[in-house]
């Protein structure tokens, strides 16, 4: 079992000794680094100058751009030759972020994956199914080896070919699955469409894409399962960085790996826990790329108080990105709230697309909607009624008017990794 009790259910005076120790160290690695250097240098601070856990805020921020900037290796704070491992970002926007690993850090990354599947009741006994990519995104080896390490059986079915998905939980009795959230949903729809029930599954681990709890409860009712959220970011190993518990109130951030604060995104100000804001980590023990104070972009807030189930630091699920929020007509909307809307209506079917358009100097957002089969092929007085009933729930939730089309069941896109179902047209030159 890789429950890391002596980590896991710390004493806070014990942890800020370690956090504080750890994170000179990371800083005197950074040190090795021409961007820290330079950083430091400008912000007139040094490792040497930080002697409390609270004088982090002395400290520079460090930005997804400047990573690209060191591409490929100029990041990297250890030789080359003690490189054994590079995954890197998906590079949509340019150049991709190179992630380097040690064989320590290989080591540190598996344990942490290991300790989440341990905490949510994963043994040796296991059959684990992993639907995700492999090769250059973190999420496929990640949950690899840290299944691995756990000892249960692991199927690398890496992602497409759904039905041949299917027929290998059924066949090999598969009981944990990990895929994305918008995966997993188009499993289950074409699960239903083969007659399947896939009733060897009781645990399925989801993340790499904000999802609701009303998705959440969808995925549950449709694949018999318990749904747990997982985050990370390649950035920092990759997978492994926080985790919901059984309590599923928060999700567990390693403390002892990882030192978290919020911010207030646009004045960079630190603020309370309880306040919502981006998430902003340090790494504390990687050796390749050390970083400091990474601004992940992540919303979300620290949950006081000790959780349930014994262990300490929690965040709050992600509730989108900074950057992906959309401000329509002055108003902050992130797609996570138009998904918890659409899931708790049940003429609502499997997909929906958000489009953002300016007409005339206005903001304008349509919502394409799948309905259910059953929905779909009725009179149209229900239609209208059930296009009026949407608009209305997104109205009460978001604080704007959208326009709702309903479209026919499967006719929208289906996502084998990380959906993409907001397009912002705003931005198309």
């Amino acid at each position: 079992m890789f429950w890391n009790r002596a980590m896991e259910t710390i004493r806070p005076e014990e942890l800020a000794d370690l956090q504080l120790k750890r994170l000179k160290w990371t800083l005197s690695q950074a040190q090795e680094v021409g961007l820290y250097q330079r950083k430091f240098r400008e912000a007139g601070v040094s490792p040497d100058d930080i002697r409390t856990l609270d004088d982090v805020e002395k400290l520079p921020f460090t930005y997804k751009p400047e990573l690209r900037a060191g591409y490929p290796f100029g990041l990297f704070a250890v030789p080359l030759k003690k490189v054994v491992r590079i995954h890197t970002t998906s590079g949509t926007t340019g150049k991709p972020t190179v992630v380097g690993y040690t064989r320590k850090d290989l080591d540190n990354w598996s344990e942490l994956v290991a300790r989440n599947m341990t905490m949510i009741g994963l043994r040796e006994d296991d059959i684990f199914q992993n639907a995700v990519n492999y090769g250059l995104f973190t999420g496929g080896l990640g949950f690899h080896y840290g299944a691995e390490k756990v000892g249960m059986t692991v199927i690398p079915s890496a992602t497409g070919n759904t039905r041949r998905q299917i027929e290998m939980i059924e066949d090999f009795g598969v009981t944990a699955i990990h895929c994305t959230p918008s995966y997993a949903l188009h499993l289950s729809e074409v699960a239903e469409s083969m007659g399947k029930t896939l009733d060897t599954l009781r645990i399925g681990i989801f993340g790499a894409e904000p999802w609701s709890e009303n998705m959440r409860a969808e995925l549950e009712r449709r694949l018999g399962l318990k749904a747990y959220d997982s985050y990370g970011l390649s950035e920092m190993y990759g997978p492994g960085v926080a985790f919901e518990c059984p309590e599923r109130n928060g999700l567990h951030l390693w403390h002892d790996c990882y030192l978290a604060e919020i911010i207030d995104p646009e004045t960079c100000e630190r603020l309370a826990p309880g306040e919502r804001g981006e998430l902003v980590i340090t790494p504390l023990v990687k050796e390749a790329l050390p970083l400091v104070r990474y601004r992940t972009g992540d919303v979300t807030r620290l949950i006081e108080g000790e959780c349930a189930c014994g262990r300490g630091l929690r965040i709050e699920r992600i509730t989108g990105r900074s950057d992906d929020m959309l401000v329509i007509r002055g108003i902050n909307v992130f797609p996570s709230q138009i998904e918890h809307v659409l899931r708790s209506l049940p003429e609502v079917g499997e997909q929906f697309m958000v489009y953002v358009d300016r007409a005339k100097h206005l903001d304008e957002m349509t919502i394409e909607v799948e309905m259910t089969r059953a929905g779909f092929s009725g009179e149209l007085q229900d239609l209208a009624r059930v296009q009026k009933k949407i608009a209305g729930e997104l109205h009460n939730t978001l604080g704007l008017r959208t326009a709702v089309k309903l479209v026919e069941p499967g006719s929208l896109p289906r996502f084998e990794g990380k959906a993409k179902r907001v397009i912002d047209r705003r931005r198309i030159l």
